[in-house]
């Protein structure tokens, strides 16, 4: 890598997100940026995960998540917390969790 530190942070994506393959546009958009992680829909209607990853490549990630989604979406709010510097990732994959 090019001795930039790892980063994980915690997402929280609210709006018309369930239903209009978020999860899936996610996992594509974090595998094409080299970010790993996971998503999936919650009860309340949101999606939910986690990034990890170089932190320049996680920003781009926190952008598209705040801004672009799946082209059916309308992104209301976008929440990032616990964002911590990491030592090594602890995922291979960018997976969706049914």
């Amino acid at each position: 890598m090019s001795g930039e530190g790892l980063i994980s942070v915690d997402y929280e994506i609210f709006g018309k997100v369930q239903g209009v393959f978020f999860r899936k546009y996610t996992q594509a958009e974090g595998t094409k940026l080299g970010v790993v992680g996971w998503v999936q829909n919650t009860e309340a209607g949101t999606v939910k995960g986690q990034l990890q990853g170089p932190s320049s490549k996680v920003e781009k990630m926190q952008e598209w998540l705040k801004v672009t989604g799946s082209p059916k979406s309308c992104i209301n709010k976008a929440e990032f917390k616990n964002k911590k510097t990491i030592e090594s990732l602890e995922y291979s994959s960018f997976s969706i969790i049914k």
